[in-house]
């Protein structure tokens, strides 16, 4: 069989996914240990693995998804503690005290503060965050999860303080330029990387808040209203709130390299967008709103509804107050010069060589965002807003009862993503099923992989569920394609490192933690159907970008 062949068969656990989840509507815990058995079931009898190794592949994926899953528990935790210490209802007021519109919201909650807290923590925190904050307020929860996971794109290439670049491409491609260009060009290779990142993000990312509340007017309005149309009356409001962070994105991409730009352009252009929506600034003077909660359709409704707060006195100050210690504990454990980034990675339970496969596991426990600041600071809440032993029970066990759901999801599809990885090492000695995939493409697309490159992160991240990940999968691939093509490798790792951002509209992880934080479970399809929409759109422009970057010339100084 050629690599065509083999690329269509690794393939064929994805195209079920796609297909199970986006046609036929089936939940993710219903299709995930379907998709989990049939890549194994290929990687036993067509790569080679040895069962073993699936074995040990699969535990770790399990082991894996229970990472993901402590987040998810702190995001929920949060949520359902404000809710019963009165402090939601609040933050409810306040958010309309500072505008009603649900479309200036939006902006304001996903794009700015999500984009904040993706500088700081990434990994999906924002979407966990977000989602559930724009439900207290009163959005359906479908629309939540939607336009949280639409919003949590442009900032992740750089989430995280930089993993992305730093850890991410970074940790793959630093024997290669040390080989090529020696040890002391390898931070000025980092800092291209990202500078050719936050171009073209800048350039399409500006309009992604418009592109995202077309979305939201266009699937959720009253049935009179749900048009683009209302979207658009917003265009300028969008495009403001766009510009206000990448300006200072991309100009601190270009001086202080790839830790600081989504973190930088949030705090910079949060109180801005915030102080240019009380005082009106290019408002629409309409109002846009939901349908009434009687007339949500099904599927927009979660467990977790709003409404379901309790009603309090509170100060606006201290209803805040939770969220200020979470993004105050998050700049100061993730950027290393405070010194705590260290002392909490440092404090871990590890499983070394896993079924004597060589795997190896490690929670870092502390450094994972749903422990400390999440649950931490639902802690701190407790004794924060005074609440009775009552509200307390009433906020954890709805929060257990919350994860019940997305756990057999998550852990399959984690599992899934493990094998297809680990099928690098078989019998055979032949390319995993991932690195098969993207150089069958390769072959197949030619001179137009600039197009081609940002769909790769996208791949990357849609089965991995994290834009770090992909740009470990897929560096030094994307890098050894374009030496072939000779074209620049540092504008194709740009491509690649912006495709993994783009993915996380899209990738089940994601979808599935952000639905279960707002109380979803079986419309993870639903969500990846349309945000599909944007994917796309964001994707072919970046490609297109990248085309006439390279075929124009306009690369000629990158260092490889």
């Amino acid at each position: 069989m050629g690599i065509i062949g083999m690329a269509l068969v690794a393939f064929i656990p994805i195209l079920f996914t796609i297909v199970m989840m986006t046609v036929f509507s089936w939940p993710a815990k219903k299709v995930m240990p379907f998709a989990w058995a049939i890549a194994a079931i290929i990687a036993l009898f067509v790569w080679g693995m040895e069962p073993v190794r699936v074995a040990a592949s699969t535990l770790y994926g399990f082991l894996s998804a229970f990472n993901i899953l402590i987040i998810i528990f702190g995001a929920i935790l949060i949520l359902n503690t404000l809710k019963k210490s009165g402090a939601m209802a609040t933050i409810n007021r306040g958010f309309y005290g500072i505008t009603p519109d649900r479309r200036i919201q939006a902006i304001i909650i996903g794009w700015m503060f999500g984009s904040f807290i993706e500088g700081a923590a990434g990994f999906g925190t924002p979407a966990a965050l977000a989602g559930p904050l724009m439900v207290g307020l009163g959005f359906p929860p479908l629309a939540a999860a939607m336009v949280a996971l639409i919003f949590d794109s442009t900032s992740v290439s750089f989430g995280a303080v930089g993993t992305p670049v730093i850890g991410g491409v970074g940790a793959v491609m630093k024997s290669t330029v040390a080989e090529q260009l020696g040890e002391g060009a390898f931070l000025p290779f980092l800092k291209q990387v990202g500078l050719w990142t936050a171009i073209p993000h800048a350039l399409v990312g500006t309009f992604l808040p418009l592109l995202a509340i077309c979305m939201l007017t266009a699937f959720f309005g009253p049935r009179e209203k749900r048009s683009v149309k209302y979207g658009l009356a917003a265009a300028p409001f969008a495009i403001f709130a766009g510009l206000c962070f990448t300006v200072p994105y991309i100009i601190t991409a270009a001086l202080l390299g790839p830790e600081f730009p989504s973190l930088v352009g949030a705090l910079i252009g949060l109180p801005v967008v915030l102080l240019a929506a009380s005082k009106g600034f290019l408002v629409p003077k309409d109002k846009w709103e939901f349908p009434a909660r009687g007339q949500w359709e099904d599927n927009w409704k979660g467990v977790a509804e709003a409404g379901a707060e309790e009603q309090s006195n509170m100060p606006l100050w201290l209803a805040w107050t939770p969220y200020v210690l979470i993004a105050l504990i998050l700049v100061v454990t993730r950027i290393p010069e405070f010194g705590m980034k260290g002392l909490l990675a440092g404090q871990m339970v590890t499983w070394s060589n896993i079924l004597g496969s060589g795997i190896n596991y490690s929670l870092k426990y502390l450094y994972l965002p749903g422990t400390i600041p999440f649950t931490l600071v639902a802690i701190i809440t407790i004794f924060l807003h005074k609440m009775p032993g009552s509200k307390v029970k009433e906020a954890w066990g709805a929060t257990f009862k919350q994860m019940t759901g997305p756990a057999l999801a998550l852990f399959f599809a984690v599992a899934m993503v493990q094998v297809m990885v680990q099928s690098s090492v078989n019998l055979k000695g032949i390319d995993g099923m991932m690195i098969t995939m993207s150089k069958a493409t390769a072959m197949m697309v030619g001179s137009a992989w600039p197009l081609v490159s940002p769909f790769v992160g996208i791949l990357g991240a849609f089965m991995s569920g994290s834009n770090t990940v992909s740009n470990v999968l897929f560096s030094q691939f994307q890098f050894g394609v374009a030496t072939q093509l000779g074209q620049p490798g540092v504008v194709t790792l740009a491509l690649q490192n912006i495709g993994g951002a783009i993915g996380n509209m899209v990738c089940v992880h994601n979808v599935v933690a952000a639905c279960a934080t707002v109380g979803l479970t079986g419309v993870e399809g639903v969500i990846i159907r349309r945000n599909l929409i944007p994917t796309v759109i964001y994707a072919l422009a970046v490609g297109i970008f990248g085309l006439v970057v390279i075929y124009g010339g306009f690369a000629a100084g990158t260092l490889l």
